[in-house]
């Protein structure tokens, strides 16, 4: 665990100084100094007096570096377009089994020849045009701004149904491999 690192990280972007911080918890600089380099281990009490100083919860000095906040800035997104329907499909971020991705139909254009079905739960907000969604039974005409959800593991299928392409917002909770998800 870097708990130091994450102190001195959180210490210096809030433009504080060991003197102050130093302050601030009544610990000494040479301790502050030693923490923040990983050369001593200190005490729940101690690391809750240093987080109530810095404005963040406890917790989070705990966290390794996977469990943080992740970013994905638009120039390193992930594009994959699939041959037979020309979706083309904007990975997003992902997180666990928790995925989302941005997803633009042509017209005409759909999720498959039929229905399929896979493990996990899926949202979506229909971002731009007309699609038809169908789960089982059910079977539903959506256009911007509307949304709907399912568990997937139950055979759906969406088609761009309009003359412009339409666009997808779609979260994914599944442990599958995201070419058996569309």
């Amino acid at each position: 665990m870097d708990i130091g690192s994450t102190i001195r990280e959180i210490r210096k972007r809030k433009q504080i100084t060991i003197v102050q911080m130093s302050e601030g918890t009544g610990l000494s600089k040479g301790f502050i100094s030693n923490m923040e380099n990983n050369n001593t281990s200190p005490s729940i009490h101690t690391l809750q007096t240093v987080a109530n100083f810095l404005g963040i919860p406890l917790p989070y000095l705990l966290l390794e570096k996977e469990q943080k906040m992740r970013v994905v800035r638009k120039n390193e997104r992930q594009y994959t377009t699939m041959q037979k329907e020309n979706l083309k499909i904007e990975h997003l971020t992902s997180k666990g089994g928790l995925r989302m991705m941005h997803v633009e139909f042509p017209p005409g254009a759909s999720t498959g020849d039929q229905s399929h079905s896979h493990e996990g739960e899926e949202c979506h907000v229909v971002l731009k045009g007309k699609v038809l969604a169908e789960q089982g039974g059910d079977s539903f005409i959506l256009e911007e701004g509307d949304s709907f959800s399912w568990s997937a593991s139950v055979p759906h299928y969406v088609e761009n149904i309009g003359n412009e392409p339409a666009v997808i917002l779609i979260a994914i909770y599944t442990d599958v491999e995201l070419e058996d998800v569309l």
